[in-house]
């Protein structure tokens, strides 16, 4: 199906966040799942044994044709992409959708309010930025292509 395009910035950030909250779960050698901030949807991640064909039905992926955060979470778990666990568990607890909801999906202004909260808290976030660019650049690098888009993302749970 072609290449994964590019996602944006700050799908890098939601990716630490669910790595640093513990949201990815393997459930097969080629199979994982990722729970979303609000613990109400669980989007699967599936890849070919080559590791480098790619599915997940997260909306960003299934929809926009870029890789979603439960792609790049599930890529840092495997030891695909590799990012500062310092950065990582900064990102700790983070709740990117209500977060996406108040800056109306400006997700940079989100992040913005995410980082500034950390240097207020004496966090490093310049780390966190060089190593979101850092994962940014590995995963170009792997040049991911794009399975069938599969199922639907998931509704929210009740």
């Amino acid at each position: 199906m072609g290449l994964w395009k590019q996602p944006p910035r700050a799908k890098v950030f939601e990716a630490f966040t669910a790595v640093a909250d513990g949201r990815v779960r393997f459930t097969g050698p080629v199979s994982a799942t990722v729970t979303s901030s609000r613990g109400d949807k669980t989007y699967d991640v599936t890849w070919a044994d080559d590791g480098r064909t790619v599915a997940a039905n997260d909306n960003a992926s299934y929809w926009q044709g870029y890789a979603g955060y439960p792609i790049l979470a599930v890529l840092l778990e495997r030891g695909e992409l590799h990012a500062d666990e310092a950065a990582v568990a900064a990102m700790a607890g983070i709740p990117w959708h209500d977060l996406n909801a108040r800056f109306r999906r400006d997700y940079d202004a989100a992040v913005a309010h995410v980082l500034d909260e950390l240097a207020r808290r004496g966090g490093d976030p310049a780390l966190v930025e060089r190593e979101a660019d850092d994962v940014l650049r590995q995963l170009a690098a792997l040049g991911l292509r794009r399975a069938s888009r599969g199922r639907r993302p998931p509704s929210a749970r009740g």
